[in-house]
């Protein structure tokens, strides 16, 4: 993983196609919804400020389309091996202005359907949170997405790395799929662009809690690369993904994110429960 140093990029606001928003309480400044908004449209509902709320993406009808820029198509083909300024400054070019935190990493996705093996959502974070108080089931997201890794932050937390897509796989143009995945097979590694987030989130006192302990879910909402992802997926190869992490829109503070590069450099491992007293 390469980290660079946090840079002011972007546009304003109202000119960005993708950028996040808090929605507020009627009449009040309690916020409601914390959102990722497409085009003007919610997108994806993510985890809140509430302090006990639990982790979470949720694809909403707004994501209805990707962000691949024609003019970078060729060179994420390719391997990328550095912070490429030119990459990165064209994609910032679709988000707001903010600080963001320039990221590269190495990943070898696997695809998860909700409610199925491996899904998050129905394994770690119902052992933490227990099911939803009202539907009494585990939260959903409303899209299959990618794992990538996992590894112990120490004995009170665990990171948690998702690759989200702007777009459901089923929407892939199959014979893309199939010749990126060709060319991984061959040795080719592509690469994705996401902007990202780092939501720690810590549970209150639950009876229905196994293990208590802090979540870190890094999380990066693909921009270009749907196709190279579900590639990778299918073959079991890696793909590499240059990525913008939004320092003002991550439920985590610059001291969390500076442990981003030594977290991510640990073997992957799995979480091990602790009974509660």
């Amino acid at each position: 993983m390469i980290v660079g140093e946090p840079r002011r990029l972007g546009v304003p606001g109202p000119e960005a196609r993708l950028r996040f928003e808090t929605e507020l309480h009627e009449g009040g400044t309690a916020p409601r919804r914390r959102l990722l908004v497409l085009e003007g449209k919610p997108a994806f509902e993510l985890s809140t400020w509430c302090g006990t709320c639990q982790f979470l993406f949720r694809r909403l009808e707004g994501a209805d389309g990707t962000l691949s820029l024609d003019a970078m198509r060729e060179r994420l083909a390719h391997r990328v091996d550095g912070l490429d300024d030119d990459i990165l400054t064209a994609f910032a070019s679709l988000l707001p202005d903010g600080d963001y935190l320039p990221l590269l990493l190495g990943v070898q996705p696997r695809l998860v359907v909700p409610g199925q093996g491996g899904d998050y959502f129905s394994g770690e974070q119902v052992a933490t949170w227990g099911p939803d108080q009202f539907w009494g089931l585990p939260e959903h997201p409303r899209t299959p997405y990618y794992r990538t890794f996992e590894t112990v932050v120490d004995d009170n937390a665990h990171l948690y790395e998702f690759v989200v897509p702007m777009v459901p796989p089923l929407w892939n143009d199959r014979d893309r799929v199939g010749q990126y995945a060709e060319r991984m097979r061959r040795g080719s590694v592509p690469t994705a662009v996401a902007v990202s987030t780092l939501d720690l989130c810590r549970p209150a006192v639950s009876p229905l809690s196994t293990d208590d302990y802090e979540h870190w879910g890094l999380t990066h909402f693909l921009l270009d690369g749907h196709h190279k992802l579900e590639a990778a997926a299918s073959v079991g190869r890696p793909v590499r993904i240059l990525s913008l992490l939004a320092v003002g829109e991550s439920l985590s503070s610059p001291d969390d994110h500076r442990r981003l590069p030594a977290l991510r450099s640990q073997p992957r491992q799995s979480r091990r429960a602790r009974p509660l007293p």
